[in-house]
């Protein structure tokens, strides 16, 4: 007779199937935390790209668009892009260095960082009322996508190297 360890471990999909639908529902779940929308009225929407760049500089007081595409692993034209939408928002500004007047750099502003700060404050608000609370294994899940995060980071490929990504801005 079977022993209950014996059915799981049969029933268990190989590492290569886990690590892809681990992969599939980091997708869906951050699809679904920019869904949900904000319930603060003064929370600004930020896409994707909008919200790395802002990740970027709450971290680093100030950069180049340059260092920015790569900090980021955008183009430095949709950077451009990018940095236009936010400073029409008041989310940052640009400084022309004073002693290169061709070199920018970008800063957010204090409405960037109060905004960064609540949008986090929605998000962490969103996805600890889909877990129910439950903090059992939240440090573990927090390490691994931490490991995640740095492993891709790291290995991210060059400009060149990449076949079929979409571009985005």
């Amino acid at each position: 007779m079977e022993t209950d360890r014996e059915s799981s471990a049969r029933k268990t999909p190989p590492p290569a199937v886990r690590w892809a639908d681990l992969a599939d529902l980091i997708l869906i779940i951050a699809r679904e935390i920019q869904f949900q929308g904000y319930r603060d009225e003064r929370a600004l929407s930020l896409t994707q790209s909008e919200g790395m760049v802002m990740r970027h500089l709450v971290a680093h007081a100030s950069a180049t668009p340059s260092q920015i595409a790569a900090a980021i692993g955008l183009q430095r034209t949709n950077v451009s892009t990018v940095l236009r939408d936010l400073e029409g928002k008041g989310l940052i500004e640009r400084h022309v260095d004073p002693e290169d007047r061709r070199g920018v750099s970008v800063h957010r502003t204090r409405r960037g960082a109060d905004n960064y700060a609540l949008v986090r404050k929605e998000w962490g608000a969103a996805v600890s009322a889909a877990a129910g609370g439950d903090t059992s294994k939240l440090d573990d899940a927090l390490a691994l996508l931490r490991s995640i995060e740095a492993g891709l980071t790291a290995t991210r490929p060059t400009e060149g190297a990449v076949r079929g990504r979409r571009r985005e801005t």
